[in-house]
């Protein structure tokens, strides 16, 4: 684990590289989660986190899926949706003057039937959203919306 001064440098010095999640269940709608974290707080986002150094793209995913959504995911299940740019004028800690760039992989999952949802303390609440109603909603961050567009 990085130390959050050291992530810090890097964050004011180069792109992240991410994965996001776009959980989908049986009929049709996504999960999102709401962000305790900068960037993004207070909004719905899709679950997603950075790939870490030396981490292959597909264990990046199955981390993510365990640590944030507590299931387990195949990575050969995966759709793959594109490659995405986030920016943000902010950074995890709120520094001043730090903005936060992310190169996100965005891939698609049906979520495992039968498995319970267990979030982590990254997010306040979780809920499954029609595509048509995220699309609309302001509390829906513009980043997630695009994954849909």
């Amino acid at each position: 684990m990085i130390e959050k001064q050291a992530f810090l440098k890097i964050v004011s010095a180069t792109p992240l590289v991410s994965v996001d999640l776009l959980m989908r269940n049986g009929a049709g709608d996504v999960l999102l989660g709401r962000r305790r974290n900068r960037p993004c707080q207070g909004y719905w986002f899709a679950p997603g986190g950075v790939i870490t150094k030396n981490e292959l793209i597909r264990d990046a995913v199955k981390r993510v899926a365990a640590e944030e959504l507590g299931i387990g995911i195949g990575f050969e299940e995966a759709r793959f949706r594109g490659v995405f740019e986030h920016l943000y004028d902010e950074n995890f800690l709120g520094e001043p003057d730090i903005s936060t760039h992310y190169i996100v992989l965005a891939y698609e999952f049906r979520w495992p039937k039968e498995s319970p949802l267990v979030l982590d303390d990254q997010h306040s609440e979780a809920k499954w959203w029609r595509i048509e109603k995220l699309l609309q909603d302001p509390g829906v961050h513009e980043n997630t919306k695009a994954y849909f567009r």
